[in-house]
């Protein structure tokens, strides 16, 4: 199915959370089938994404986090509130063809693998934790809680990952946490919050920069896909299409504090 599929790759580098949401409902409302899929990869300032369907007031202090100077941006995506600070993501657009007869669960499985043989890279062992002792746990905190194809290394959670279906496009969007402060983020949540056990980079004594890591992530996402890449800046259309989502959405608090958006 991805056999020497051309893929565009788009390093749009470090941004803030609101821009970063709006590139990635840019490019999945701007994809075209006919054209080439998509791997993007971009870094954070220190924020807090929120899944789609989350009740923000209910796990997070919102006046705290806006003392701290923190964004709050939620996501098109579901899932939980995951922090970001030092880290690397990546998201996928492709055709919802290229999904199959895969079910959700079954999909994070397939397109999670690229990210196992990126941390093998690195010297890493990860797993999905429903392929290890680790017991799932419910949580609106993504750091907190425990899915079944969440990655784990070493016991521990790293990052998180979520998806969005729409008509004619597929979204799977992620973080593979380079370093945290934890103290920034910790009083932030009313209930647990995860990062102390959570796993970055950091902790496993890796220190490679974003570019140095970013390499080795699209060598390990051509490896298990066999695909090729195009590298390739955003388009004038999806540009100006992030820009209008940027003012219009992801920088209104009916958005990202109540999910509310009126186009």
């Amino acid at each position: 199915m991805f056999s020497k599929k051309r893929w565009r790759i788009i390093d749009t580098k470090t941004g803030t959370a609101p821009w970063n949401m709006a590139v990635d409902e840019a490019l999945l409302s701007q994809y075209n089938e006919s054209g080439f899929p998509i791997l993007r990869l971009y870094g954070w300032h220190n924020a807090l994404s929120i899944g789609r369907f989350c009740k923000l007031g209910e796990d997070i202090d919102v006046q705290s986090a806006a003392h701290k100077k923190i964004a709050l941006v939620r996501r098109l995506s579901g899932g939980g509130i995951l922090a970001h600070g030092n880290a690397l993501s990546y998201s996928l657009i492709f055709p919802r063809s290229f999904a199959g007869e895969r079910s959700v669960k079954e999909n994070y499985r397939f397109l999670c693998r690229f990210l196992i043989c990126f941390y093998k890279k690195i010297g890493l062992k990860a797993e999905f934790a429903c392929e290890t002792d680790i017991q799932s746990r419910p949580s609106n905190v993504c750091l907190a809680g425990r899915e079944p194809y969440d990655l784990t290394i070493e016991g521990k959670k790293m990052g998180g990952n979520a998806q969005r279906y729409a008509k004619h496009a597929f979204l799977q969007h992620g973080s593979i946490p380079i370093g945290i402060d934890e103290t920034l983020f910790e009083d932030l949540f009313f209930e647990e919050s995860g990062l102390s056990k959570a796993a970055t980079l950091q902790k496993f004594g890796i220190a490679l920069s974003y570019e140095e890591l970013s390499k080795m992530l699209i060598e390990a996402f051509c490896e298990t896909f066999d695909a090729a890449i195009v590298p390739d800046l955003l388009s004038v259309s999806e540009e100006q299409t992030a820009k209008e989502l940027l003012e219009n959405k992801y920088t209104q608090e009916d958005w990202n504090l109540y999910g509310k958006f009126h186009a």
